[in-house]
């Protein structure tokens, strides 16, 4: 007992020096004009104690002991360190704008980064504002336009809900998935873009082009761009290397908000806004000489019981002012155990053609818990539920869709309904575009759950060792509905024209995920040398399953399946198993010369072999140079080179000869296919070096970055034929190479930096060009509809993406071939130029974008001279003799010549624009940060492409039949009022 209040009474005499011995410090960040930083992190060195400052750039926190040192970094500055030995209310912290970004950290691995100056190859980062700070975006594939280089981004239609194509450094694949991985937060995102059935109605793929043309859209419009904290971008393979079989195309890193500690953070955002038609092309004008000759006396006959009325039909179809909203709730905080990010958007935008919009909701939650001093668990959860109706657009050998019967329609036939809600039946195309317009559905709709988690565990860590050993992975788990009702009332379905009537309901359920544990062991004998060794296994499972029900005959207005008197089903299934291991090196000394050096070895149930391991080996070097040169205006000098290889898959099934369903006098039964299966199909290789110098002038006030590559795309895999006697006609093979040679040059600056004024610029240059290096087979043409109206032509020693067609004498034609080469769908080069610039609480965006060169294959003007439609009809531009009018000149030249039908796709356009001001402080008691602006999309837009929009495809993702313009939903223009309400 003796000994128990002995042990209390140094309790209570030792508590009052205990409790003295802590120090309350509470002061201002602030950037190099005195302006409050909002939310940066404050914490103290070595401990995960800390707190982030206010939307006043305010901050306060207890340091124990007799004092300490704080590490204080935020996003695009330099990190800084502030010792405090003393109590103070009053402490003012200055940052530094990193202008050159060279303190960013970029990832190296799968559980390893570098700062930006380091690094040995190039990697492109697209900031939480660089995304959404200048004005609110539909999707995300859509928001990375022109904001870094190397990437061709376009869009594949204006249809609601997305549909984007993103190429990195080229062609890396002729039938393969031609998208690059993404990943968010640890796990695989499925980036799927799956078929409804469309071609049904349209026939699209059932005459000449045997590929898919129904426009979905792809799944990483799923993710919500509001949720992005940031986006890296793995180019090439020196980079992509270390995920292996799945990366060929780049990889695209996301990383989405966390919580920070400090008090609870609630931002609120609302914009509002109106999008439109991008371009209107105008109407033709007629009289009766022209009706006679577009349309013969019937037409004439029509023409004339109207009374020579015309209709502005572009404005009735496209001319739509689809209303735009778009709320934003966020929740973050913590404490130095626990943060938390909570986040909600509700996105509900009409489009400019009736009936058609898209509406999404998103819900996320992040949670990072420290559960004890050695282990640390994060959870990511994301729930999101879309709804799209995309109309009815693209190609058809039926004359049904809205586009191809618009542009086949003249203005003067009366297409609207009468008094009693009936639509008359076009007289001179199998449908009314109006009625199809608002009796047909074309919808998608996405229940999607994603969730992640990721375990450190700290095994060891002091001055020379740092141990742990990491577990994350994730599941992706989404139901896609789709839907298209085209009901027995259209003129295109009823008295015997159709079906008289047709549902087509489909559904795919996708589970995927994703696990992966690794150690990661640094090594630091303050010699001036770091190791960084990491190791681990990866074990990747997808599982995609769609059946598609099409009913016809149906009963009444019924829609239900079971309402109708035939119906067939179609199921598709795409299950496959990855397994893989991936270790690196990475040895750093003294922040001059960085070295990397890693493996990954994979196999797949996709592959001929699915036990055998192909490994993608990665080397890279930086160095930087300064640190042995004395040059006072130089801040950085680094060279560096990088090497590395990453994988492709074969299309799925392509190993095995497939089974078709057959039925022999009532018994049912199964027929092997004419395509026969590769038992030895070995996955496509991307082999890529990387060269490159970085540079900083004047305290990195100017950053200059080059980078020169060479991409070799080896066994790139065909359907080609075979000979008869094997009992097939075709089958799949490794019978190609194609090479890409590029180069990416990025300068960004700060021209103007005073108390008031700061301008920052950033402009990047990119260009790429390839060439078969390797084929097998013959030449062939491949995509879009054939040598008379231009296509694709694989042919060895030529580029991958040249266009070619049949020729006249006045073409430079292959006596060999009939063929004459037209143009090129890659660009000659691209440009962005990227504006900040602040005045006192203003803030203007201004990001341009220039595509010089590129060629499209443009149909839409030949489908509207054959109805007499096109609004150049009459103009006299494009006939070298001067003879034939435009339309009479396309018209001519089909099936003699596809000059005419090859566009250059060159633009300039203002990407985007936004203009904004940061409300005085004590107008709201100092309690809250309120920002009200104005931004627009696509605002200004100079090209002489002649058609809605040069970015466009009518054959979506696909590897190399892009760039083929067949009566699009159109593009479209949008702006915003944006207000947002930090607390």
């Amino acid at each position: 007992m003796q000994n128990y209040k002995r042990l209390l009474l140094l309790i209570c005499l030792s508590a009052p020096v205990w409790l003295f011995a802590q120090i309350r410090v509470s002061g201002t960040v602030v950037d190099s004009k005195n302006t409050p930083i909002q939310f940066a992190s404050v914490k103290i060195k070595n401990s995960n104690q800390g707190t982030s400052t206010d939307a006043n750039g305010k901050f306060s926190l207890t340091v124990p002991g007799k004092g300490g040192l704080l590490d204080v970094t935020f996003i695009g500055f330099k990190g800084t360190s502030v010792n405090v030995t003393a109590p103070t209310t009053d402490l003012v912290i200055s940052m530094q704008e990193d202008v050159g970004h060279l303190e960013e950290v970029v990832v190296t691995g799968l559980a390893s980064s570098t700062k930006r100056a380091n690094l040995a190859h190039a990697v492109g980062t697209v900031s939480a504002k660089q995304l959404v700070g200048t004005t609110p975006q539909a999707t995300v594939d859509a928001a990375l336009y022109g904001k870094f280089p190397g990437a061709v981004v376009s869009s594949n239609s204006g249809a609601p809900g997305g549909g984007i194509s993103i190429k990195l450094r080229g062609i890396t694949s002729l039938v393969g998935n031609s998208q690059p991985l993404f990943i968010v937060d640890g796990v695989y995102y499925d980036n799927s873009s799956i078929n409804s059935g469309q071609n049904f109605i349209s026939k699209a793929a059932n005459q000449g082009s045997t590929n898919f043309q129904e426009n979905p859209s792809n799944r990483v419009a799923d993710l919500d761009p509001e949720d992005i904290e940031r986006i890296e971008i793995l180019k090439g393979a020196s980079t992509a290397a270390i995920y292996g079989a799945r990366a060929s195309t780049g990889v695209v890193i996301v990383t989405t908000k966390k919580g920070k500690s400090g008090k609870p953070k609630i931002e609120i955002g609302q914009s509002i806004g109106w999008q439109m038609q991008l371009k209107k092309l105008g109407m033709r004008s007629w009289d009766t000489a022209k009706v006679r000759a577009a349309a013969g006396a019937n037409g004439l006959a029509i023409y004339n019981a109207n009374g020579g009325k015309t209709y502005n039909y572009e404005d009735e179809l496209f001319g739509e002012h689809g209303f735009m909203n778009n709320t934003r709730v966020a929740v973050s905080g913590g404490n130095d155990k626990t943060s938390y990010y909570a986040g909600m958007t509700y996105q509900d935008n009409d489009g400019i053609v009736k009936n058609t919009g898209y509406r999404k909701t998103s819900f996320r939650l992040n949670l990072d818990q420290a559960l004890t001093k050695f282990l640390d668990l994060s959870v990511n959860a994301n729930y999101i539920e879309s709804n799209a109706n995309r109309g009815y657009f693209n190609n058809d050998n039926t004359s049904t869709s809205m586009g191809v019967a618009y542009v086949s329609t003249p203005s003067w036939v009366n297409l609207y309904p009468d008094a009693n809600g009936n639509y008359p039946n076009n007289p001179l195309v199998p449908s009314n575009w109006l009625q199809t317009r608002d009796l047909t559905t074309n919808n998608e709709t996405v229940n999607r759950m994603l969730l992640g988690g990721r375990a450190t565990w700290k095994v060891l860590k002091n001055s020379v060792h740092d141990l742990k050993i990491i577990a994350f992975g994730g599941i992706d788990y989404y139901t896609l509905n789709t839907k298209g009702i085209f009901p027995a009332v259209l003129q295109f379905e009823k008295n015997g024209n159709g079906t008289n009537g047709a549902l087509l309901y489909g559904t795919t359920v996708t589970h995927n995920d994703n696990y992966s544990a690794l150690a990661v062991y640094e090594l630091n004998p303050n010699n001036g040398f770091i190791f960084t060794t990491q190791a681990g296994l990866n074990a990747i499972n997808n599982n995609l399953n769609t059946v598609v029900n099409t009913a016809t005959q149906l009963i009444g207005t019924q829609t239900n399946l079971d309402q109708a008197g035939a119906i067939q089903v179609e199921q598709n299934k795409i299950i496959s198993k990855d397994r893989g291991f991936f270790a690196q090196e990475e040895v750093n000394y003294k922040d001059m010369l960085i070295g990397t050096v890693g493996i990954r070895g994979d196999k797949s149930s996709r592959n001929g072999n699915a036990d055998k391991l192909y490994y993608y080996p990665k080397f890279s070097l930086a160095f930087n140079i300064l640190p042995l040169m004395d040059v006072k205006m130089l801040s950085l000098l680094k060279v560096r080179g990088a090497y590395g290889e990453a994988g492709n898959f074969a299309p799925f099934g392509a190993i095995y000869s497939p089974l078709v369903p057959a039925n022999f006098n009532g018994t049912t039964g199964s027929l092997v296919d004419v395509t026969r299966g590769a038992a030895n199909l070995e996955p496509e290789r991307q082999k890529e070096l990387e060269l490159g110098v970085d540079a900083g002038i004047l305290n990195n006030r100017v950053g200059v970055e080059f980078t020169w590559y060479k991409k070799d795309v080896e066994d790139l895999i065909l359907k080609v034929q075979t000979p008869g006697s094997t009992g097939f006609s075709t089958g799949w093979k490794n019978v190609a190479a194609i090479q890409n040679k590029g180069v990416e040059i990025g300068l960004s600056a700060v021209p103007v930096l005073t108390k008031e004024w700061r301008w920052n610029a950033q402009v990047n240059w990119w260009k790429n060009t390839s060439k078969v290096t390797r084929l097998d087979v013959p030449a062939f043409n491949v995509g879009a509809f054939g040598a008379s109206l231009g296509t694709y032509r694989i042919e060895k020693g030529k580029s991958a993406t040249q266009i070619v067609g049949i020729g006249n004498a006045d073409d430079k034609v292959d006596p060999v071939t009939n063929l004459a080469l037209y143009g090129n769908a890659e660009p000659d080069f691209n440009l962005s130029f990227n504006n900040n610039v602040t005045w006192k609480s203003f803030e203007l965006n201004v990001l341009m974008h220039w595509k010089k060169g590129g060629d499209n294959i443009n149909l839409t003007p030949l489908l509207s001279d054959f109805g007499g439609t096109s609004h150049d009809y009459d103009d006299r531009d494009l006939d070298p003799k001067g003879q034939l009018t435009n339309g009479d000149y396309r018209k001519a030249s089909y099936g003699n010549t596809a000059r005419p039908f090859v566009e250059d796709a060159s633009y300039f356009r203002v990407r985007e624009i936004g203009l904004s001001y940061v409300l005085p402080a004590a107008w709201f008691k100092n309690i809250a940060r309120v920002k009200v602006g104005f931004s627009g999309r696509n605002l200004i837009n100079v090209f002489d492409y002649n058609s809605y929009d040069p970015e466009v495809s009518n054959f979506g993702i696909d590897a190399i039949s892009s760039n083929v313009d067949v009566t699009p939903f159109p593009s479209a223009k949008s702006f915003h009022f944006n207000v947002s309400v930090t607390f």
